[in-house]
């Protein structure tokens, strides 16, 4: 065992040991120093090693079958997948393009190219030609490994990168060659702690995606901190509800729960499925579980009182968790979604750990080894409410080298001494931090200002409205007034009475400054991701000359009275 794989299990061993007590884990937790890392070798391998027999990941389908491969199957079958790509021309910090959905050889081919030192470009089998090209582009892709029903994408790109398909398709290499490859890997030199691992294009919510660089240490050791936050165990279950692609999958699909020794599971739904998915739950005796704000808003409308799971934890993460949502599934399961905080640039920042106090509302206290800080955009003092930012002078391993090949971006997210996150939220005397808003969505209404996430969360207490976006509406009077856009639940119309009873709930719930003044019904534009696009939103609103169908002003309700 190396020095190296000593330090990083005594880090992962003592967030372990303190689960339960999150002062201590706070206060006394500390980053491994690490020179040379390679996470495949010197955990995985590690794993493979100790725990052979234990199943690390387990694919469950649509049809019912299911797959599996211990640990010491992935640990070699990884090797073979190294030695394979390695013939293929895979040299150390060649990038390779990842577009799979998923299936076996992602993670397999996701430890193999952080054995061989290559770099990783995941991407969503979601995206079409135009985004494919950009990432060859931007990335500047040496390789592509990909499946057979993505390769029309790639037809008419051109470029030097060699090609590798699972399946069989003209032109292309098969995966199915590594099966012949020596389960016998040998490193061609040492990996360094800060060697380039990972690029992650950003979703793009309000620009042109980011490219986001990450290395063997930042996102395999910094999702320690993700790990302690879901509350993983050695010998768990986890089940994580994300797409391939984005770094969420990487966060509890892959660094998280294998940093604790616990098994992922994946059920592979070409379709999201509330009632298959607990099924699956239940049949598969899943512990801990986490998914995005969406999910768990479609599976409330469920009878979970129905499902008796053994499940132990719960998360959500990607944004922030309305909190009637977490009162519903408690009322049914008798277990708390604990919501966390990070970004593609970074691990969990800010979470609710298991066994600890938890405010409705609010996101958690900062996560061991992230110094929190929220700062004031205009003055720049740390005070109570502000931008949450890093304080720098602590940088955690979890926060990311930089944008690859975009210096000036890097300097103004790390300017004056913190990173930067864009976010805006506030915290009270006990730590806790309640979100606000992206900065970009927070926007004045007579004066004062207005938190779209806080208005959305009333909205969503109505039990026909399955997801709400506000953004500011012009106006002349007020300059701005706040906007519903509300997609419906269930087999609920888009009436003027229900958009009286949506507007009259909320008036009922809300501060008078704080009004929901007008309401659309109709779907919500998203991220590739899921992510809501609020800018799309706000350009609409600005650009409006006539009202839209659907769509209702407090003006057209006299009883609504002022």
């Amino acid at each position: 065992m190396t020095a190296s794989t000593e330090s990083f299990r005594a880090a992962r061993d003592f967030l372990l040991d303190h689960r339960d007590d999150y002062a201590t884990a706070y206060r006394d937790f500390t980053w491994p120093e690490l020179a040379t890392f390679n996470w495949a070798l010197d955990w995985f391998d590690v794993l493979g090693a100790e725990r052979p027999d234990e199943r690390a990941l387990w694919l469950v389908g649509t049809d019912g079958a299911d797959g599996s491969l211990t640990f010491a199957e992935m640990s070699s079958r990884s090797n073979q997948v190294a030695n394979f790509l390695r013939t293929q021309g895979v040299r150390r910090g060649d990038r390779v393009l990842l577009v799979l959905a998923n299936i076996v050889p992602l993670w397999e081919t996701m430890l193999a190219a952080c054995k061989l030192g290559a770099v990783v470009i995941p991407a969503t089998t979601l995206l079409g030609p135009n985004d494919l090209v950009d990432r060859i582009d931007r990335g500047a892709v040496r390789h592509v490994v990909t499946s057979k029903d993505q390769v029309q994408k790639f037809d008419g790109i051109t470029g030097d990168w060699t090609r590798t398909v699972i399946g069989q398709a003209e032109g292309w290499t098969s995966y199915s060659q590594a099966d012949q490859a020596d389960t016998t890997f040998v490193a061609d030199g040492t990996t360094n702690a800060n060697d380039e691992l990972l690029l992650y294009f950003t979703s793009g919510t309000t620009a042109l995606p980011k490219l986001v660089e990450h290395t063997h240490q930042s996102y395999p050791v910094g999702h320690l901190s993700t790990m302690y936050w879901i509350g993983l165990r050695p010998g768990d279950i986890h089940l994580n509800v994300s797409s391939p692609g984005w770094a969420k999958h990487a966060w509890s699909s892959l660094f998280a729960p294998w940093n604790a020794g616990a098994c992922i599971l994946v059920f592979d739904s070409p379709r999201f499925d509330a009632q298959a998915l607990l099924d699956v739950m239940r049949r598969c005796e899943v512990t801990t579980f986490c998914a995005p704000p969406t999910v768990w808003r479609m599976l409330i409308q469920q009878d979970l009182s129905a499902y008796q799971l053994n499940v132990r934890e719960l998360a959500s993460a990607g944004e922030p968790l309305n909190p009637e949502v977490i009162e519903q599934v408690r009322a049914k399961w008798g277990l708390t979604i604990r919501d966390g905080y990070g970004q593609t640039e970074t691990t969990a920042q800010i979470g609710n750990p298991p066994g600890q106090e938890l405010r409705l509302g609010s996101m958690g206290r900062p996560l061991p080894g992230y110094p929190i800080a929220l700062v004031d955009p205009i003055s720049g003092e740390v005070g109570p409410e502000g931008e949450i930012c890093i304080d720098l002078s602590r940088r955690p391993t979890g926060l990311m080298t930089g944008y690859r090949d975009d210096a000036s971006r890097t300097s103004e997210a790390m300017a004056g001494g913190f990173y930067h996150t864009g976010d805006v939220a506030s915290v009270d005397a006990d730590g806790f931090v309640t979100y606000v808003g992206r900065s970009d969505d927070v926007f004045k209404a007579s004066d004062y200002r207005i938190s779209p996430f806080e208005l959305e969360s009333v909205l969503i207490e109505h039990p026909y409205v399955a997801e709400a976006a506000v953004v500011p509406a012009p106006d002349p009077l007020r300059l701005a007034v706040p906007k519903a856009y509300v997609v419906l639940a269930g087999n609920a119309e888009p009436t003027a009475e229900l958009a009286f009873d949506i507007l009259r709930h909320a008036r009922e719930q809300l501060a008078p400054y704080k009004r929901v003044r007008r309401l659309e019904f109709g779907d919500l534009p998203k991220t590739i991701s899921g992510k809501i696009r609020r800018v799309e939103l706000r350009t609409a609103e600005a650009e409006r000359t006539a009202r839209n169908p659907h769509e209702y002003w407090e003006e057209d309700f006299p009883d609504l009275k002022a």
